[in-house]
């Protein structure tokens, strides 16, 4: 059976995160919509109904029968079970839009649906980006009951101070935590597979610092955070999602944000996420081209792949910066930072294409990731029609 996640509802309402992906590869909790999916159903031929430019990258679907799934929930046991229930030509739907479909991907169409069944719980849905840090704390409960059920963790080292539950406690092999606060009583936290907390850490759950990331020393990270594989994170960090390969190294403060892969936030660097007059934040929406009132009092920074934040930086409450973005200018930098500024200012020239290209390829070397002629074609896809 293929798993085919389908972008046909959401993809543009996630921008910038997702110019540089489907929205099934963007994570919330601890794992990726796909990988919670893969898991949930036990299906590993994966493939993706997204955005052409990104097809080259993320594998179209074959024709042939295929479980069609937007994947940016988090189903009941009820709800997984009808999908895993369901049979050719049979569909869910929730909030008169398709949930998930048992197709044939040959000629697909929606005359091939000969049944509906409509979902009448409320589901956890994620819509928007503002969402992956709002309900990140459930993302991360339900992970961590996937990942680790019938699992045992390794020890906590002696040398940490320790409150709460040790079952909300989950350490992976490889991973080392030393002389750090470690507080479960507001949450679950999990630390991945050869991850390091540094000395001095101060951790309040919930938490996921996913495989091969860091806390650095004297880290203050709060709830409801989400360090995603291969980032180092430091200084004071609130309700933050980081999706993977990025860095907040220094101090300096983030809350309440969305940062994607490959970002750099120079050493105190700050973003603020309350309004001086406390009135709810408005963000950038693409699709609107305009600023929409997302109806929060507390919203940061939602900033695309690859873009990077100089030393000092400091973003204004509800601050969008798209793809990379090179900011470096005096100042606060505008709320809204187009795809390629170099500077971040109103005005300021575009980041030649070629010369972000080869950043971004010197940037994944240093994690020994090679750069694709598939991710310069999706680079160049953006810079020319965004």
């Amino acid at each position: 059976m293929q798993l085919v996640f389908s972008d046909a509802q959401y993809w543009e309402e996630f921008l910038p995160l997702t110019f540089t992906r489907p929205t099934a590869e963007m994570r919330c909790g601890i794992l990726t919509f796909s990988e919670r999916w893969q898991k949930l159903l036990g299906i590993y031929d994966v493939s993706y109904f997204t955005e052409n430019y990104l097809q080259q990258k993320f594998v179209k679907p074959e024709l042939r029968e295929s479980l069609l799934l937007v994947p940016n929930f988090l189903p009941s046991e009820k709800v997984l079970n009808q999908i895993r229930e369901l049979k050719q030509g049979e569909a869910l739907v929730y909030e008169n839009e398709l949930l998930a479909a048992k197709v044939n991907m040959k000629d697909f169409s929606l005359s091939q649906i000969e049944k509906m069944t409509d979902i009448e719980e409320e589901l956890m849905f994620f819509k928007k980006p503002t969402d992956l840090f709002s309900h990140n704390a459930k993302a991360i409960d339900f992970d961590f009951e996937l990942l680790t059920k019938d699992r045992v963790s390794q020890e906590l080292s002696s040398t940490n101070g320790f409150l709460g539950d040790k079952r909300d406690l989950f350490i992976e092999e490889g991973a080392s935590v030393e002389f750090s606060t470690i507080n479960c009583k507001m949450g679950k936290i999990y630390i991945g597979r050869d991850a390091e907390v540094m000395e001095g850490c101060n951790l309040r759950g919930p938490i996921a610092l996913c495989e091969g990331s860091k806390f650095n020393l004297g880290a203050k990270i709060y709830g409801e955070t989400t360090v995603g594989p291969h980032s180092k994170v430091g200084g004071e960090v609130n309700n933050v999602v980081i999706f993977g390969y990025s860095n907040k190294g220094h101090d300096g403060f983030i809350g309440n944000s969305v940062i994607g892969e490959w970002c750099n936030l120079g050493a105190d660097t700050n973003s603020s996420n309350l309004k001086n007059n406390y009135s709810t934040v408005k963000l950038w929406n693409y699709r609107l081209k305009s600023f929409e009132d997302t109806g929060l009092q507390f919203c940061g920074l939602i900033m695309g792949d690859h873009s990077k934040a100089a030393i000092n930086t400091q973003f204004n409450t509800g601050t969008v910066v798209g793809v990379a973005g090179n900011i470096f200018r005096a100042g606060f930098p505008p709320n809204f930072i187009p795809n390629f500024s170099w500077g971040g200012m109103d005005g300021d020239d575009r980041f030649q294409i070629n010369k972000a290209c080869e950043v971004a390829e010197r940037v994944m070397a240093r994690r020994k990731v090679m750069i694709t002629d598939e991710d310069r074609a999706i680079f160049k896809f953006i810079y020319t029609e965004y």
